[in-house]
């Protein structure tokens, strides 16, 4: 089931992976503590917070502390590197997909004495965007080939699952097959309460500070979409899909936010502090 926006997704882990994504990238990766502490304070997450996220992130994997200058901060680890770049292309770019481009099948057999592998594998191909077509059948659109072995095997989970190009051929309605496979309620209700939370955002004028504030929490609220999205082409989707206006009001945001979000970050360390907790 797709993510709920605004109250599922704010939290202090998911906003800090949104400003390393943004802000630590033009700089080696690498952020002070300080500054990732006064950054998340406008975002409305306290210090203690801000410290157990990271600590959280520190054992996944994601972030790795490092002193630059005597000061303390963390950097992001290559793992977490290469998955801000995958997301890069999904988030704001995610490819057009046409019918005649084909179908990804992914066919999985994973013994019954590993079945919490066999949770994860099913669990990685839905946020991909994969649907059920039959039991360990699963297929999305053929543009998730690159980004589903990358992520099936950086989670040592190839082992499990041949992927085959395929056309669907007979019998059903390809529309009403896709309806079949994907749960496309769920998801349209994500888009409509992505649409009915930022809608407002995309009027009102906002300070750099506010524009950091807000386009933080639109990006952090969107950045799950495209990957549970499977991207289908537009003639199997419903009539007025709230995607396309999702996805429009989205890049608005970005046009409108993401230059003084900017510049108010530049601002912040060239007055950050020489704290070394």
């Amino acid at each position: 089931m797709p993510a709920r926006t605004t109250q599922a997704t704010q939290q202090p882990r998911s906003l800090i992976v949104t400003v390393y994504g943004l802000y630590a990238r033009e700089s080696g990766g690498w952020l002070s503590v300080s500054l990732l502490i006064r950054l998340l304070a406008e975002l409305g997450v306290d210090e203690p917070a801000v410290r157990s996220a990271i600590s959280r992130l520190k054992r996944r994997g994601l972030l790795e502390p490092s002193r630059r200058e005597g000061v303390a901060g963390y950097a992001l680890s290559d793992q977490a590197r290469e998955i801000l770049a995958e997301g890069d292309q999904r988030i704001f770019s995610p490819p057009h997909a046409r019918v005649c481009d084909g179908w990804l099948l992914a066919v999985f057999s994973v013994p019954e004495a590993e079945r919490a592998r066999r949770h994860t594998l099913r669990s990685r191909l839905a946020a991909l965007g994969f649907g059920t077509a039959a039991p360990g059948v699963w297929v999305a659109p053929a543009h998730r080939y690159d980004l589903t072995r990358a992520v099936l095997q950086r989670h040592g989970l190839d082992g499990y699952v041949d992927l085959f190009r395929a056309d669907y051929l007979a019998f059903a309605d390809l529309a009403e097959a896709v309806r079949q496979w994907w749960n496309l309620t769920d998801l349209k209700r994500s888009y409509l309460d992505f649409i009915a939370t930022w809608q407002e955002a995309d009027r009102k004028p906002a300070s750099p500070a506010a524009a950091f504030a807000t386009w933080v929490k639109v990006l952090t609220d969107w950045r799950r979409l495209p990957y549970v999205d499977p991207g289908l082409p537009p003639e199997l989707l419903p009539p007025d899909w709230p995607g396309t206006r999702a996805a429009r009001l989205f890049h608005a945001l970005e046009e409108r936010l993401a230059g003084p979000a900017q510049e108010h970050v530049a601002a912040m360390r060239g007055s950050r502090s020489t704290s070394r907790a």
